[in-house]
């Protein structure tokens, strides 16, 4: 079939499709607090109304709240053209807290010179969209195509995944062959860091400010810690990945509290640190490393003892020939339509891209956006995606997905 029939049906109801978009920016997700499930009912009816079966699975308590979240329901849509594998489509609707700094209103979804704003409005509510009209295109063009196209949309991605593609692929929700995952419009993912986040307890002994030596400071030792820490992140500089887009590991302390009174001494102090991994470097092995670490700190120090604890462990998404693939068909569908060239590229963020390469499933990552997450203003004030990317990605994904599962004699 026509590739210029289905790119007339995606221009044809673009308005509509940047309508739904408003909606799902001016609809609130922020993740934390994680109170999600409202959000994906307000998705669900939008899909509904477009004429997609939506089923809705609302995740139990439990995990939800194992999870730090409020509430979470993942919405599945399938539809069957024929025979032939099942390609899923994953966007998230949770988004990261606005923060300060906006110039416009994070739920407004104003446009301004062709940029839609708000929080979400690139990452990925905008996905939400390109993957729902890019299926209708497919749809409504009546493309004879060997194959099911499903679209995930879960609301835990900025807390890690569990409650969303994890949660679908252990009950068995969805099994698919492909999976592509939100994404920018100018490359296309084949892999991304992975990401350790330790919490350490420091415990030492209180005492009275004027008799401290009676006590064991837990602050100063805290500081020891993180001063052994700062000068392994220096180390870190000197080992690159051979993936593009990824350089270095890297290593933030992102939380320290504790403390007792100004005229106490502390008899604690947490640490929480963030250790991104590169995708050559092995997860556990870099956890007992930090361990290490800690604990050789530890032994320097007299009434202190210092407790690790693992509080998320994101492994690296990694590629493989199948994935490549597949990433080389978006890359070729992309660059005909942006007329220029659109490399394969990995990222030093985490996502939920891992989960489902994870389970064995050649996963890739591309959707609507500028040339980098920076320029989407992605997790800062005056988040944004203009709308010409946003239509050409919607054709870019529905290209592809024609590439990919069309019959060879239609």
């Amino acid at each position: 079939m026509s590739k210029q029939r289905v790119a007339t049906w995606i221009e044809h109801h673009f308005p509509d499709q940047v309508e739904m978009l408003k909606i799902l920016v001016q609809t609130p997700s922020d993740n934390p607090p994680g109170d999600c499930t409202p959000h994906a009912l307000v998705t669900a009816q939008q899909l509904r109304a477009l004429g997609l079966e939506v089923e809705t699975f609302a995740v139990p308590d439990d995990v939800v709240q194992a999870a730090g979240m409020r509430s979470a329901t993942n919405l599945v849509v399938r539809h069957r053209f024929g025979p032939g594998p099942t390609v899923a489509l994953n966007a998230h609707g949770d988004v990261v807290p606005p923060g300060g700094g906006w110039s416009k209103d994070p739920y407004g979804a104003e446009i301004e010179d062709g940029w839609l704003y708000g929080r979400g409005a690139a990452v990925s509510k905008s996905d939400i969209t390109t993957y729902a009209y890019a299926l209708l295109a497919l749809i409504h063009s009546e493309a004879r195509l060997n194959g099911t196209i499903e679209l995930h949309i879960t609301y835990d991605e900025e807390t890690g995944g569990a409650t969303g593609p994890g949660w679908l692929l252990e009950n068995g929700i969805s099994k698919p062959d492909y999976v592509v995952c939100a994404a920018l419009s100018y490359f296309v993912v084949t892999a991304h860091n992975g990401c350790l986040h330790l919490e350490i307890a420091v415990q030492g002994q209180s005492a009275h400010a004027a008799f401290p030596a009676s006590g064991h400071d837990a602050i100063e030792a805290g500081n020891r810690v993180m001063s052994a820490l700062y000068h392994y992140r220096d180390s870190l500089a000197a080992t690159h990945s051979q993936v593009p887009g990824i350089d270095s590991p890297t290593l933030v302390i992102g939380l320290v509290s504790g403390g007792i009174n100004t005229n106490v001494v502390g008899d604690n102090m947490v640490i929480r640190l963030d250790r991104r991994i590169i995708p050559e470097e092995n997860p556990e092995a870099v956890e007992q490393e930090l361990i290490a670490l800690i604990a050789s700190v530890e032994k320097q120090l007299t009434g202190i003892t210092c407790k690790v604890k693992r509080i998320l462990l994101a492994r690296p998404f990694t590629s493989s020939a199948a994935s490549i693939a597949l990433a080389n068909i978006f890359s070729q569908q992309a660059e005909e339509i942006l007329q220029e060239p659109i490399p394969l590229v990995g990222l030093p963020l985490y996502t939920d891209a891992r989960l489902y390469s994870a389970a064995g499933i050649p996963t890739i990552m591309y959707g609507a956006g500028p040339r980098s997450f920076l320029e989407a203003n992605g997790h800062r004030a005056d988040e944004r995606v203009h709308l010409d990317d946003l239509q050409r990605a919607t054709k870019i994904v529905a290209n592809s997905l024609l590439t990919l599962l069309q019959e060879k004699n239609a």
